[in-house]
């Protein structure tokens, strides 16, 4: 049966390697509240992966990982500058501003989805700290890859980190689709994140395979000083700690997280290769991850809502504009069946 749902990579199922993992993990009894086995060994997991000692918290959503690592870099009279589009400004309900207590995000441009290091630069010198009246820089988020499936390169991060560092304020990266930024760019995962400047990575799973796990990861000990009771406090300490830690655990062991991530990319590559040579097609951004946006004649998209496939009306990026995501799980036959629908309805148009 073809899988026509590419509305999100959040639609797709649980990768076999983490759902054995799971079952593994449900044998016998186990320490409670993060005091097993399993748990213990993802610190030293993550450490070989990123080539430093990191402290790893895991918990169960994006939103969690985002509001909760910024509520530890971030006091409530502090404000976190991040992209317009960013999914802390748009998607999150308020979450940062309330485990941060109080704490102001302040959206900026940028092309791409990508925040830009000069407009970043010039908006810091306007409204230095000091002045008793206004929020006081103190965070700056990137998403990676960006909400337009844009990927910011290591230099990219780095232009960011040394801004914030002149202005000592702290970097966090919300990595829900982590994974297929790297594997996109091919470069080791320090690269993007603490050798580029990043203190808090928000490393995520659930979008790449995991049932439902992501992970805060912290590049500096003096931030993860207290982070255990801010878990605990958000009701993210889960008792049966394990379930959770062995889905990262078996997402992280002989590379899976980035074999099902460069599956996610290069379904998207062939999506995307096959609908922008269709007239009327055009492609809005680079497609450097797993998300493809494309502006498409409305009777193309009307046409493939009709035969079921499930894809994001995106009006923010103008009308007749759609998203669509691929997954671990997406099929050649997926792809091919979108694409030989689409080529059908622009034949008619």
């Amino acid at each position: 049966m073809m899988n026509r749902n590419f509305l999100s990579d959040n639609a797709s199922g649980v990768a076999p390697e983490i759902l054995a993992a799971v079952e593994r993990a449900n044998s016998g009894s186990s320490p409670s509240y993060g005091a097993d086995a399993i748990t213990e060994r993802l610190q030293d997991l993550f450490g070989e992966v990123f080539g430093k000692q990191v402290w790893c918290f895991p918990v169960v959503s994006g939103t969690a990982a985002n509001a909760l690592a910024l509520s530890a870099m971030t006091p409530p009279w502090g404000a976190i500058y991040c992209h317009a589009h960013a999914h802390i400004a748009a998607d999150e309900c308020g979450a940062p501003e309330f485990y941060t207590g109080g704490a102001k995000l302040v959206p900026l441009p940028g092309s791409d989805g990508k925040l830009d290091p000069l407009h970043f630069r010039d908006t810091l010198a306007a409204r230095p700290a000091g002045n008793q009246h206004e929020v006081q820089p103190a965070a700056v988020s990137i998403t990676q890859a960006s909400e337009c499936g844009t990927v910011y390169l290591p230099e990219e991060v780095q232009a960011l980190s040394g801004i914030a560092e002149k202005y000592d304020m702290h970097v966090h990266m919300d990595g829900a689709r982590f994974a297929n930024a790297v594997a996109h760019l091919a470069c080791r995962p320090a690269d993007i994140s603490w050798r580029a400047g990043v203190d808090v990575l928000s490393f995520g799973a659930t979008k790449n395979g995991a049932m439902a796990a992501e992970a805060v990861l912290f590049f500096d000990g003096y931030l993860a000083e207290n982070f255990l009771y801010r878990r605990k406090r958000a009701g993210h300490l889960l008792s049966k700690m394990r379930f959770l830690s062995a889905q990262l655990e078996a997402y992280l062991t002989r590379g899976l997280w980035l074999k099902l991530a460069s599956h996610a990319n290069m379904q998207a590559q062939r999506l995307a290769a096959g609908l922008a040579e269709l007239p009327g097609c055009k492609l809005i951004y680079q497609v450097e991850g797993n998300e493809i946006f494309l502006r498409l004649p409305g009777a193309m998209i009307e046409g493939l809502a009709r035969q079921g496939f499930l894809f994001h009306r995106w009006h923010a990026a103008g009308a007749d504009t759609i998203r669509l995501v691929t997954a671990f799980d997406t099929r050649d036959e997926d792809v091919d069946d979108l694409i030989q629908a689409a080529t059908h309805f622009a034949e008619d148009t």
